[in-house]
């Protein structure tokens, strides 16, 4: 199924993922002495967990590679690397395309599994998580380039929400 949002080109709907359900996704540190329920409940969610973010959360493929006859001029705005034959002193150039599809997926789940996603995604311990806050219907942007490099643009943003609909924890406004 789409949804189109009056633009024409309609964006993609996927079912429900049960591998985003809410859950308990990592041990945290540092921590106290933990009840053997959450020991147990936290082992059993983080395998599905885990299995969601490598499913979400990886990189885009590299630019293509266009070999190029020797030539005497190149003109191009993308990236170039040359190398020469020194036998037969001729230059061959590798025109690096950049990959014109972006991918954007946009994910929908609870807190806990947000904050464990963005401790993996910024190769930071998973054991973090709990160190994170986000509010409810909050907005988290991560880019992963095809290097391999990932920033976070914006982890638990709330500026689209009016200060009545802030909430925390069942937890009105920003008294928490």
């Amino acid at each position: 199924p789409t949804m189109d949002g009056g633009g024409g080109g309609g964006v993609e709907r996927s079912l429900p993922d049960a591998d985003l359900n809410e859950g308990r996704p990592a041990h945290h540190i540092p921590g106290g002495k933990a009840r053997q329920s959450i020991i147990d409940r936290t082992d059993e969610n983080h395998p599905r967990i885990e299995k969601a973010f490598q499913k979400y959360f990886y990189r885009a493929d590299p630019p293509s590679e266009e070999q190029e006859l020797p030539s005497s001029t190149t003109t191009t705005a993308t990236e170039e690397e040359q190398s020469t034959d020194e036998n037969t002193d001729t230059t061959t150039t590798t025109t690096l395309k950049p990959n014109p599809k972006h991918e954007f997926e946009i994910i929908v789940c609870h807190a806990n599994v947000i904050r464990y996603f963005m401790c993996r995604a910024l190769q930071l311990p998973p054991e973090a998580w709990l160190r994170l806050c986000i509010f409810n219907c909050s907005l988290n942007y991560v880019t992963i380039r095809p290097t391999g490099t990932v920033s976070c643009r914006l982890l638990g943003d709330i500026g689209h929400l009016g200060h009545e609909h802030s909430t925390f924890s069942m937890h009105h406004g920003f008294n928490w």
